[in-house]
């Protein structure tokens, strides 16, 4: 399943985000996730404890930072397309520019593991990676996420 509705919503879809390294990301994904009705300080503080246990920069441009937080309902994605690719500290010492962020309710094992196993399975194909670095619109980006529930309403 390629349709990513369940996790991301339009208004969590960002491009052309400046950001000189991890902690000012942290600082922007926090005024994000304020923006869906988080806590942006407790989503910062939790995205960097989890940084410090391994870097969430997979390769190929790309991390999944992930952290849970009370009070949510369902596992949330924030995406964010990098104005300049950042050091991330990943796997292959690549820079990132693509950053999909989840965050889940403190109590959602499974749910948290199969979410990050579905984003990391999509954003590991280099096609769709491409298709997401040349959209040129926030709209764009959220599309690409979701043609799998666009094809299937038509």
């Amino acid at each position: 399943m390629h349709d990513f509705s369940d996790l991301l919503r339009p208004e969590a879809v960002y491009e052309g985000i400046a950001a000189a390294h991890k902690k000012a990301l942290f600082a922007q994904l926090a005024l994000a996730a304020e923006t869906l009705g988080f806590d942006g300080k407790l989503t910062a503080e939790r995205l960097a404890a989890r940084e410090k246990i391994g870097s969430t920069g997979f390769g190929g441009g790309v991390a999944i930072p992930h952290a849970r937080l009370p009070g949510l309902g369902a596992v949330s994605g924030i995406f964010m397309r990098m104005a300049q690719p950042i050091e991330f500290d990943a796997v292959d010492t690549l820079p990132v520019d693509l950053v999909f962020t989840l965050l889940s309710p403190v109590d959602a094992g499974a749910e948290h593991l199969k979410a990050l196993a579905r984003v990391s399975r999509r954003l590991r194909d280099r096609t769709f990676l491409a298709k997401l670095r040349g959209a040129g619109s926030p709209d764009a980006l959220y599309a690409l996420f979701t043609a799998d529930a666009a094809r299937d309403a038509a």
